[in-house]
C-alpha cells in the first residue's frame, strides 16, 4: 500500500493485476504506470487527488483508494 503526501492509500493488489492497464489510461494526473515487474505501480503518489477513476474502471478489481475524506481531517482537528 502506498499512502500519498495528500493521505489519500493507493492498494494494488499485485497478483490480481492483469496489466491491462485500463486504471493507467483512465487516471487523470498520471499516477500509475508500469512497474519492472510489469503490474501497476503508483509512480506519481504526490498527484493523487483521490477521484478513484483507477478503482472504478479496474475489471479485476486490483486496485483500490482509500481517500481522506475533509470531515475526517475536521473531526480530527477538533480533538
Amino acid at each position: 500500500m502506498v499512502v500519498t503526501p495528500n493521505g489519500h492509500q493507493i492498494q494494488i493488489i499485485k497478483p490480481f493485476c492483469k496489466s491491462c492497464e485500463i486504471c493507467v489510461r483512465f487516471c487523470p494526473e498520471d499516477v500509475l504506470g508500469l512497474g519492472d515487474d510489469l503490474k501497476v505501480s503508483v509512480v506519481n503518489p504526490e498527484r493523487c487527488t483521490g477521484c478513484r477513476f483507477c478503482e472504478l474502471h479496474c475489471p479485476d478489481l486490483a486496485i483500490f483508494v482509500k481517500t481522506r475524506s475533509k470531515t475526517t481531517e475536521k473531526l480530527k482537528e477538533e480533538d
